[in-house]
């Protein structure tokens, strides 16, 4: 399903070049729930945003279904990932002057769905994510909670069949974090493939599978580092 082959990515920083991904090699099946887990500034974004296409790495190939990601043009690329891969931030990313509803009806309106079937499948997922009573509400009005339910609901508009998520849980309290992680396990039941970095192991310990990221590079005993407990 998602597989980088020899993949690097540098960035300079103060004059000096900084390694975020050194020469990976990791193959993620589909149905998996991998969890990457690693210190500050090991590469665990720069992995999140390079599987999704959206940042180019400096050498390497990224195969999403066996295609090669960064060798599509921009556009078919872009057409990809909304079709493939829904994206779940710990900044939430909502646009605050719309509603819960319209902001779950973005990704449908720009993939050109009629608007009476972005009302019903926006109203559906919110209603999935306990938010039938909150369509008209703009995030400023929603708990924090209640805005990554928002997010939730959003990722899944277009029925992505890869879920990439970057300290979903990073904002929130100990039990709107249970039903966040509860939410992709539930996801991932369905046969999503579902790719999460996190700094909580007690989140990581949710998945099937723990990658170990360190200075950019996969921990040496590759990717089964680490197991869930």
């Amino acid at each position: 399903m998602l597989r980088l082959q020899s993949v690097s990515k540098n960035y300079s920083h103060r004059g000096k070049s900084v390694k975020a991904l050194d020469n990976v090699t990791l193959e993620i099946p589909r149905g998996e729930f991998v969890s990457v887990v690693g210190p500050s500034g090991s590469g665990k974004s720069t992995l999140l945003l390079t599987l999704g296409g959206m940042l180019s790495p400096a050498s390497g190939r990224v195969l999403v279904d066996g295609q090669s990601l960064y060798e599509l043009t921009s556009d078919k690329r872009a057409a990809l990932r909304r079709k493939t891969i829904g994206f779940l931030f710990q900044t939430f990313n909502l646009v605050p002057y719309l509603t819960a509803m319209e902001n779950v009806q973005v990704p449908l309106f720009l993939a050109g769905v009629s608007p009476s079937e972005q009302n019903q499948r926006a109203a559906s997922l919110l209603e999935r994510v306990g938010l039938a009573d909150r369509l008209d509400h703009k995030p400023s009005e929603l708990s924090v909670g209640q805005q990554q339910r928002v997010a939730v609901a959003r990722m899944l508009a277009n029925d992505p069949a890869v879920i990439l998520a970057d300290e979903p849980t990073g904002n929130l309290d100990p039990d709107t974090s249970e039903t966040i992680l509860a939410f992709l396990e539930e996801l991932n039941r369905e046969g999503r493939t579902i790719v999460m970095v996190t700094h909580d192991l007690r989140a990581a310990r949710r998945a099937k599978r723990i990658l170990k990221l360190v200075e950019g590079s996969v921990s040496p005993n590759g990717h089964e580092a680490f197991v869930p407990a």
